[in-house]
């Protein structure tokens, strides 16, 4: 008895922030525009009734880049990039400021659209969803191409889709072919698509484990699939070694979560370069308040409120230090997060430089549920040496 190949969809919308914007803007189309500004930096409409429009050169402070358009990004300007670092690669790209509210629109629109043809969706974030296509009887590029055609219809706006075997191989494929691609992949792809392609094409290989994989000579997905077991585990430990040569084999057996709630909600960042928590403290604190407003609409996009805040600070030497902080009551405000944030910051070591910054929110609950009485157990303290 044959059993039907397993297609796992994964559906990441194209610049999804710049597009939304060029939605409002759309005289500037096909040039570089970078998102990240605060509203100082809000167009101005002139008497003519055209606008003017800030310029990246013209920026001054230590802002992140939030996304580019594609042109932008072919001049090197990436999301998490400083601003005035993308200032230096383009100064004439259009300078635009972040609009969360409508972002959340667009990304419900785009969600619901998805849904109503399979019902079988993961929620990953605010521009990207999982989608389990083993119910479909039409053929997979059929539905594929409905599903992006409804998206387009719904909101204006373009995706791209990825369909493999599994969640990892669906992840990668949607980047393939962007912007507006559709990717179909087999298992007996895996060496002619996915082997060729860069180790940071895979999700959870970082900056800093790809730079040591380079170390060892290993560049491509196929060099990571080929290495001897044995020299991954001298340099990484047991576990993450074990994964390395998984994933290097497109082996993912994760299901697609469609009805799993969620016990925490984090974002953290890992830093393009290490930075000194007092030496770069202006960057350090620009990005620290942006994960905290993220973590924030995570909650309201999801509909939770959260109780206990928690920070988490990865060191140069990769030990890892966790802070918890319990509020009076259960919030999804970017500014009481951020507060709460602060106090755990001031309670952790910064003196050795960071390569990773991360948010977190537990105990979480739907607005109006009734939780039990919480006994205050004072803050919690870990370190741990990866």
């Amino acid at each position: 008895m044959s059993t039907r190949p397993r297609h796992i969809a994964h559906l990441d919308m194209d610049a999804f922030y710049a597009s939304v914007e060029l939605l409002r803007y759309p005289e500037l189309r096909g040039q570089a525009v970078v998102i990240g500004a605060g509203s100082a930096h809000q167009p101005v409409l002139q008497a003519d009734g055209s606008r003017r429009y800030a310029r990246l050169r013209d920026y001054a402070g230590r802002g992140v880049v939030t996304t580019s358009t594609y042109e932008a990004r072919a001049l090197g300007v990436f999301s998490a990039m400083g601003l005035m670092k993308a200032a230096k690669l383009a100064p004439d790209a259009i300078l635009l400021p972040t609009d969360f509210t409508a972002y959340r629109h667009y990304s419900k629109l785009f969600k619901a659209a998805a849904s109503a043809i399979v019902p079988q969706m993961e929620d990953r974030g605010i521009d990207e969803i999982y989608l389990d296509l083993k119910d479909q009887n039409e053929e997979i590029a059929v539905v594929a191409q409905r599903i992006k055609d409804a998206v387009n219809l719904a909101t204006g706006l373009s995706c791209s889709i990825g369909i493999a075997p599994n969640k990892l191989l669906a992840k990668i494929c949607s980047d393939l072919e962007k912007p507006n691609g559709l990717t179909i992949l087999s298992t007996e792809d895996i060496p002619l698509r996915i082997w060729p392609l860069s180790v940071k094409k895979i999700n959870g290989i970082g900056p800093k484990s790809a730079e040591k994989l380079a170390g060892l000579g290993i560049l491509t997905i196929a060099q990571l699939a080929a290495c001897d077991p044995a020299v991954l585990q001298a340099n990484f430990g047991r576990v993450y070694s074990a994964w390395l040569m998984r994933v290097a084999h497109g082996i993912d057996d994760k299901e697609v979560m469609t009805r799993s709630e969620p016990k925490s909600i984090s974002r953290e960042s890992t830093l393009e370069r290490d930075l000194h928590a007092k030496l770069d403290r202006k960057e350090l604190s620009v990005l620290f308040t942006q994960l905290c407003e993220r973590v924030a609409d995570d909650l309201v996009r999801k509909g939770y409120l959260g109780r206990t805040v928690g920070i988490k600070l990865r060191y140069a030497d990769f030990s890892t230090v966790t802070r918890d902080l319990t509020l009076p009551d259960p919030s999804n405000n970017a500014q009481a997060i951020r507060q709460a944030a602060g106090e755990c910051l001031r309670r952790v070591p910064l003196d050795k430089r960071l390569r990773l910054l991360g948010v977190r929110i537990t105990s979480l609950s739907k607005p109006g549920e009734v939780l039990p009485t919480m006994v205050e157990q004072g803050e919690l303290f870990a370190v741990e040496q990866l």
